[in-house]
């Protein structure tokens, strides 16, 4: 009996050590991950994304004249900066493929921005971003602002700058320029990881070629290896429901060929601008399109007309969204906390942590739910937990400083 316990503890101290080994204990922390998630699935069942409460004034979004309203005085439609007859693009460009990185878990954000730097020739890797920006494997989403921060502050000589409503012409004629452009969009899972699993998730890609002969970009991707064609349907398909959202690192002495290719979406506001007139004819060409209508919202809440966005949030939920929509974009968050709307804001915060219990933003909008309620022990508690899962952040820290 001595000489078993001895092997048995001999075996599980050779097996604790190997555990640290970093490409096992990568291995095993998201087997673990993954049995955590399917456990969940099975206690709190999955479910449609909550509708809105009813409210005193419902407002049916489906009319186009309710719709055409929701700019209300926003400024008008923005034209062109005329800039002559622009070249013709070439009809096939390809970039020079950085040094691929396959992700870790829920790497993809550092792994693509680590591609994107090495074309300029930075020399690090995922693990430099993440370290950062998501110290915490666990932490499932990374968002633009956080890469665009690690670039700045982080990348030495490099920057940096993200905008909304971009085109697939727009995507070509900067790769035509020589600039990798990093999208978010969507990733479907190839088995589900809880019953009722719709397989939608999001994922970050750059783009380094594309070839109009062929119809497609080509991209490099972490999780699925480099060189992925992706035709122009199944990218405008897969884009679509993070606004169109695009980033482009570049060359501080470049920063001026950039603005010229950008054009008037150089100026943020005036992106915006465009992508609201954009957003708004979108869901006037298909009204049962839910992530026109998510997209409206966020185009929207820029601008802090909080209400019409909640109004838009409310369509796109009626109409239906993934099960981990609210693991990236959480405008729906602020703009039912800015419109009053708190059993809104907690009811979309218990579901979205629910999918994702680390989620530091739906803790933190969680937070201030509570705290509208008057509840101001579980808004303290909800903040603590936050900077649990994302230390450093800095709105909860925010928070917790207001609070106290």
């Amino acid at each position: 009996m001595k000489k078993i316990s001895l092997v048995t503890l001999s075996l599980i101290i050779l097996g604790l050590i190997f555990s640290q080994i970093p490409p096992i204990k990568s291995r095993l922390s998201w087997r673990v991950e993954v049995a955590k998630t399917y456990l969940r699935g099975v206690v709190n069942p999955v479910e449609a994304v909550p509708t809105a409460k009813p409210t005193n004034t419902p407002v049916n979004l489906s009319s186009p004249t309710v719709a055409a309203t929701l700019a209300l005085s926003m400024t008008p439609t923005i034209e062109p900066t005329a800039t002559g007859t622009p070249e013709p693009l070439p009809s096939q460009v390809s970039l020079t493929v950085p040094d691929y990185e396959m992700q870790d878990m829920n790497n993809c954000g550092p792994a693509s921005l680590t591609m994107g730097l090495r074309y300029y020739g930075w020399e690090g890797d995922q693990f430099d971003i993440s370290d950062v920006v998501k110290p915490i494997p666990q932490d499932r989403n990374v968002n633009p602002e956080e890469m665009i921060y690690y670039v700045r502050n982080y990348a030495g000589w490099l920057r940096a700058e993200y905008r909304v409503n971009g085109d697939l012409p727009l995507l070509k004629k900067l790769i035509a320029a020589g600039y990798p452009v990093l999208i978010e969009e969507t990733f479907h899972f190839d088995e589900p990881y809880y019953p009722n699993d719709d397989l939608w998730a999001a994922h970050y890609m750059l783009l380094t070629a594309y070839d109009d002969e062929d119809g497609a970009f080509t991209g490099q991707d972490s999780y699925h290896g480099e060189n992925q064609r992706i035709s122009y349907e199944t990218l405008e398909e897969d884009w679509q429901p993070f606004n169109h959202v695009y980033m482009v690192s570049y060359l501080p002495e470049d920063e001026e060929e950039l603005a010229l290719l950008l054009g008037d979406d150089w100026d943020e506001e005036k992106n915006r601008e465009r992508a609201l007139e954009a957003s708004l004819r979108a869901t006037e060409e298909n009204p049962d399109d839910a992530f026109a209508w998510f997209n409206l919202g966020s185009n929207l809440l820029y601008f802090e007309k909080y209400a019409q966005s909640a109004n838009a949030y409310d369509q796109a939920r009626s109409l239906g969204l993934p099960q981990r929509m609210m693991r990236y974009q959480f405008g729906a968050f602020i703009a039912s906390f800015q419109d009053h709307r708190t059993e809104d804001l907690l009811s979309l915060t218990e579901y979205a942590l629910q999918r994702t219990p680390n989620s530091e933003e739906a803790l933190l909008w969680r937070g201030w739910g509570l705290y509208q309620q008057g509840d101001y022990e579980g808004a303290i508690a909800s903040w603590e937990l936050a900077l649990k899962h994302r230390p450093n952040y800095f709105d909860a820290e925010y928070a917790l400083d207001f609070a106290r």
